[in-house]
């Protein structure tokens, strides 16, 4: 896995992206998007990875987040997702666990919101797309899981919801990770 091949496949990843978005009801929020992620099974990749992305953005954030170093890299030129610029890529070193697919794995859009959790974000989400409700509360094929991942000096809560099908993920939560960033390094 190197940068290249990450560029190749961006095209279709975008692409089922953006149609997961649609499915999910997303699309008529015109929500930001902040970040996309990627998945690496071992740490000469992420390493690679990481110099590689160096070369085309700043690294913002080299965080610990659940006992594993996950990087921020601020892109010079950003992705686009259809219209939508994303701006950032997450790269998580790898961690105990290993993916069936390196790559592309998700998005993260941001609500704007005061949600402090994941519930206050879940009745946020289906008020403003009922549809979600039947989603959240697990009644369709459309895999949810909650969390609220906290980097080790995270000012902010940033409650996430994760919809996942088919290999791919679309998460949603309410603060920009340029912010929550931002928040690490308030005293």
């Amino acid at each position: 896995m190197n940068y290249c091949v990450l560029q190749q496949t961006w095209p279709h990843f975008s692409l089922q992206i953006q149609a997961f978005i649609k499915q999910l009801g997303l699309d008529i929020l015109a929500l930001n998007c902040d970040h996309s992620a990627l998945r690496v099974n071992d740490i000469q990749s992420a390493q690679l990875l990481a110099d590689e992305f160096s070369q085309h953005g700043e690294i913002i954030s080299n965080n610990m987040i659940n006992g594993r170093p996950i990087l921020i890299i601020k892109l010079t030129v950003p992705l686009m997702l259809g219209t939508t610029p994303i701006q950032c890529v997450e790269l998580p070193f790898p961690s105990d666990k290993t993916y069936p697919i390196e790559g592309w794995e998700h998005v993260e859009l941001v609500l704007p919101s005061k949600a402090q959790t994941c519930d206050e974000l879940a009745n946020e989400l289906i008020a403003k797309v009922p549809k979600l409700a039947q989603v959240i509360a697990g009644k369709t094929e459309i895999k949810v899981k909650q969390s609220s991942p906290k980097g080790d000096n995270e000012r902010l809560a940033n409650p996430t919801i994760a919809f996942k099908t088919n290999g791919i993920c679309v998460k949603v939560h309410p603060h920009d990770i340029q912010t929550i960033i931002e928040s690490e390094q308030t005293n």
